[in-house]
C-alpha cells in the first residue's frame, strides 16, 4: 500500500530536518533518514513501505495518508544559518481606522505591486520559510488583494492575515484563502474603542465569528493599555467562548501615533504582569542562546527590508537587493551581550529588542518583560 505526505504538509530543511504541517502550525524535526524516506512519499507515485512505528506515528499526526496527493511540491534546500521562517509582509500602508497606539503612525499611499509579491514568497519559500504574516496598515485596503488572495494557495506557506477585522464582512470570508485570521481585540467595547475608533469592538468580534463559522482559524492580538487592565479575565472568557485558536498579549512600543496619546501608556510595573495571560504556542522553537527576532525579518509597504516593523527605518535593504542578501546583513543577538542575569533568560529571550533599546539601550533589558517574570504567577515557568 504506498503511502503519502499529507496534502497539508510539506518537507523543509531548516537547521535540521523537518515536516511542517501548514493546516496545525505543527514543526516535526525527523533524521535524515525519516527525511529522505518523506522524500519519496512526496513524490506523485508515492512510497510503498510495510507499516512502522514511524509510519504509524506518522499517520496518526496527519502528516502521512493514503489518499492520492497531487499536488506541486516545492524545492527541498537547505536554509541560511539561522533560517528564516516567518516573514511580516507589510502590503500596503493604508488604514481605514486611526487607532491611538499605531507604530506605522498616519496612513499613507504605499503598496507593493503584485508582482512584487508574487517575487518576495516565491524567493521566501525557497529560503524554507515557514509563516508569511500580511500586514498593513489594513491589508485588505491593497488595491489588488482579491487578485493576491487568489495566488496565495500557490505557496507552500502559512497565510496568516492580520486586520482589525472592519471590512471582513460574510461573502469576503467565505473568499479568503488565508490558513488563518488575526484580529485584533485590545478590551471589552469601551476600551477597545477608546483606542480604535466607536463601534469598532462590536465590527472585529462579529468578524471573529463568522470567521469561526466558515471554518478559519482565528487568534487574537491584545495591546496592553491605560484603559483595558480590567478586561483581560472577561477577555480570556469571551475567547474561549468564541473559539479561539491563539491569543497574543503585548504593549505597545512608544513610536508613531503613541508619541501623541501617551495617557493610553502603561509603565513596566503595571503592564507588565498583563503579558503572562494570552494562550497558544507562539512561534516554534529557536536556537538555545539567541535574543528575539532570530528567526524573523520584515519588508514594508514601499520594499524597505528590516529585522522587524519597528526597525523600517533601519532598512538593511529592499526587495529589489533580494531577501537572502538582506538576511546576510541582520546580525542574530546573542543572549550573553544583554545587560540581562535572569533565570527566564531563555524563555524570555530578552524581550521585544526594540522595546528594550528604547527603555535601556541596544544591549538593555525590556523591562516589561522583567515584570512579567519577577510576577509571581510566572512560577509555572520554571515546572
Amino acid at each position: 500500500m504506498p503511502y503519502f505526505l499529507s496534502e497539508r504538509c510539506v518537507l523543509k530543511w531548516l537547521e535540521t530536518p523537518s515536516v511542517y504541517d501548514i493546516g496545525a502550525d505543527e514543526l516535526y524535526e525527523v533524521d535524515e533518514d525519516a527525511f529522505d524516506f518523506l522524500k519519496y512519499c512526496a513524490l506523485p507515485e508515492g512510497c510503498p513501505s510495510e507499516a512502522g512505528i514511524f509510519i504509524d506515528y506518522c499517520m496518526k499526526e496527519g502528516i502521512l495518508t493514503t489518499e492520492r496527493v497531487s499536488l506541486r511540491r516545492p524545492a527541498v534546500l537547505k536554509s541560511p544559518v539561522p533560517s528564516l521562517r516567518y516573514l511580516e509582509l507589510q502590503i500596503t500602508d493604508k488604514c481605514n481606522l486611526r487607532c491611538r497606539h499605531c507604530y506605522i503612525g498616519e496612513s499613507g499611499s504605499d503598496e507593493l505591486s503584485l508582482n512584487e509579491i508574487r517575487a518576495v514568497l516565491s524567493e521566501f519559500e525557497a529560503m524554507q520559510g515557514l509563516r508569511v504574516l500580511i500586514t498593513g496598515g489594513e491589508p485588505l485596503l491593497h488595491s489588488g488583494f482579491m487578485d493576491l488572495n487568489e495566488m496565495l494557495p500557490e505557496f507552500s506557506l502559512r497565510k496568516i492575515l492580520f486586520t482589525n477585522g472592519a471590512l471582513l464582512d460574510k461573502g469576503k470570508i467565505a473568499q479568503l484563502k488565508v490558513d488563518e485570521v488575526q484580529i485584533s481585540i485590545d478590551g471589552l467595547e469601551d476600551a477597545h474603542d477608546a483606542l480604535r475608533g466607536q463601534g469598532s469592538f462590536s465590527t472585529a468580534v462579529d468578524a471573529i465569528r463568522t470567521c469561526r463559522d466558515e471554518g478559519l482559524d482565528v487568534s487574537v492580538s491584545t495591546m496592553v493599555h491605560a484603559k483595558d487592565l480590567c478586561d483581560f479575565d472577561a477577555m480570556q472568557r469571551l475567547f474561549d467562548e468564541l473559539g479561539v485558536k491563539d491569543w497574543t498579549v503585548d504593549v505597545p512600543c512608544t513610536t508613531g501615533r503613541l508619541e501623541l496619546n501617551k495617557d493610553f501608556l502603561v509603565d513596566p510595573k503595571t503592564g507588565g504582569k498583563y503579558l503572562a495571560y494570552g494562550r497558544g504556542e507562539g512561534l516554534h522553537a529557536s536556537t538555545p542562546g539567541f535574543a528575539c527576532g532570530l528567526h524573523l525579518m520584515s519588508v514594508n509597504a514601499a520594499g524597505a527590508v528590516s529585522k522587524c516593523t519597528f526597525y523600517s527605518d533601519r532598512s538593511v535593504g529592499t526587495i529589489r537587493d533580494g531577501l537572502g542578501e538582506c538576511w546576510k546583513r541582520i546580525p542574530p543577538v546573542r543572549l550573553d551581550a544583554l545587560r540581562c542575569d535572569c533565570r527566564y533568560i531563555e524563555q524570555c529571550r530578552g524581550g521585544c529588542r526594540y522595546r528594550a533599546e528604547t527603555l535601556e539601550g541596544p544591549f538593555g533589558r525590556d523591562l516589561y518583560r522583567c515584570a512579567l517574570y519577577s510576577h509571581p504567577a510566572c512560577d509555572i515557568i520554571d515546572t
